[in-house]
């Protein structure tokens, strides 16, 4: 056990070191209770806080909606044969441009050829029957005008008994005769034209059947991968199995779409003019294609509540590539002359958006702000701030009513692009 003095010692230490200490607490307050009050006031606000403005100026500000939008090929077609047989030789290339008319594929012709050829022999044949035909007619005519004319000298002679009766009804049978076959010559010619007629056709339509042997691009486009290859046999029709598939690119779409709530305002801006439609392509090279809104669709989805928006583009460069994804950016209108700061400058309070505006004698304030729409860097305010005035855009968080700044230089802020969608 320590003795009790040595515990006497300690607490007369611990007093000493709680004297000290207070002592210490209350003297700087009577020094500054006994010092000047200015001073005081001086020390309350403390130095310059350091910070970054920006100037509220006028400008015009497109008011745009933005979405992410795919795009389409104006037409696609998938490239079949109308006829069978083996493919006897391809000529295109994979990713060719072609235009309508060109030549991609031709299929063994000889087949077409031979019953094209067998067609015309038969018209042929039925074009000689027609001739002869129309020549019978002509000769079994001539014999029935001369047995008219013999029957009419017969009558006369056989009305003044001068013949027997019998001699008459041989002739006058011999012109009956002759008569009907008339008839059926005619009805010979006409057999004959029918199958002339009917040859026709079939010429015709080995002709057709033979043109389909030189596939021919229907539209202008580029090509995609060839499907199937030289020496294969293929089959007419073969739908599933196109040989090859041509997008058209001159001009081409991108569909997005938008919120229901914006379709008043699109149809109302597009009823006044043509609506500009950027296309932003998404990479280290990224690029803009520019082109006007060419399609409103005729329902809301139900089941998203967006509505489906098309684009044309010219895309005479081939910026746009069909199956891309791109950023999408409709602008509807440009609101002139209004007040823009950086999107950084506003503040969000309890009682709303405000900003930190520097008067002129480098303190701030707070000025409650209505912004009326926000896009990225820039922020546009319908009420609160007038041009000209300076705004805090950075070093917020160390200020409050009435402290004084010190303003740095900055970066200018970036021009206002829009309001998103």
């Amino acid at each position: 056990m320590r003795p009790r003095g040595g515990q006497g010692i300690t607490r007369a230490r611990r007093a000493l070191a709680l004297g000290l200490c207070a002592a210490a607490l209350v003297l700087p307050a009577c020094g500054d209770r006994a010092g000047d009050p200015s001073a005081a006031k001086a020390a309350g606000r403390g130095p310059a806080v350091p910070v970054i403005v920006s100037d509220v100026v006028p400008r015009d500000v497109p008011v745009q909606l933005r979405a992410i939008g795919n795009v389409q090929a104006s037409a696609t077609v998938s490239v079949l044969s109308l006829v069978g047989g083996e493919l006897f030789r391809i000529h295109i290339a994979e990713g060719q441009e072609v235009k309508a008319g060109d030549l991609l594929f031709t299929i063994d012709p000889r087949p077409f050829q031979a019953a094209l050829q067998q067609a015309q022999a038969q018209l042929a044949q039925h074009q000689a029957q027609i001739a002869q035909a129309q020549a019978n007619l002509a000769r079994d005519t001539a014999q029935h005008e001369n047995a008219k004319v013999e029957e009419d000298r017969y009558k006369r002679l056989v009305d003044g008994g001068l013949i027997a009766r019998e001699q008459y009804d041989q002739i006058r049978t011999t012109e009956k005769s002759l008569a009907a076959t008339i008839d059926a010559d005619r009805a010979a010619v006409t057999t004959a034209q029918a199958l002339v007629r009917a040859d026709d056709a079939m010429v015709e339509n080995a002709r057709l059947q033979l043109s389909y042997t030189e596939i021919r691009a229907p539209i202008e486009g580029r090509t995609g991968n060839l499907l199937i290859h030289q020496g294969n046999v293929i089959k007419a029709n073969d739908v599933g199995n196109p040989l090859v598939v041509i997008n058209r690119v001159h001009p081409i779409y991108v569909a997005f779409s938008v919120p229901e709530q914006h379709l008043d305002r699109i149809r109302r801006h597009r009823a006044a003019g043509e609506l500009g439609v950027e296309a932003r392509t998404q990479g280290p090279a990224e690029g803009v294609a520019r082109g006007e809104l060419s399609f409103i669709n005729n329902a809301v989805d139900a089941a998203t509540g967006m509505i489906q928006l098309k684009a044309t583009f010219q895309n005479a460069d081939n910026a746009l590539w069909p199956g891309q994804f791109v950023n999408v950016v409709l602008t509807l209108t440009t609101e002139r002359g209004v007040l823009v700061v950086p999107s950084q400058a506003v503040q969000a309070g309890q009682q709303g958006p405000y900003v930190f505006v520097v008067k002129p004698d480098l303190t701030v304030e707070n000025r409650p702000v209505v912004v009326a729409f926000a896009d990225g860097p820039s922020t546009v305010i319908a009420k609160g701030l007038a041009a000209g005035e300076r705004v805090v855009t950075d070093g917020q968080l160390r200020l409050a009513p009435g402290t004084r700044v010190e303003i740095k230089s900055g970066a200018p802020a970036p021009p206002a692009r829009g309001p998103a969608g």
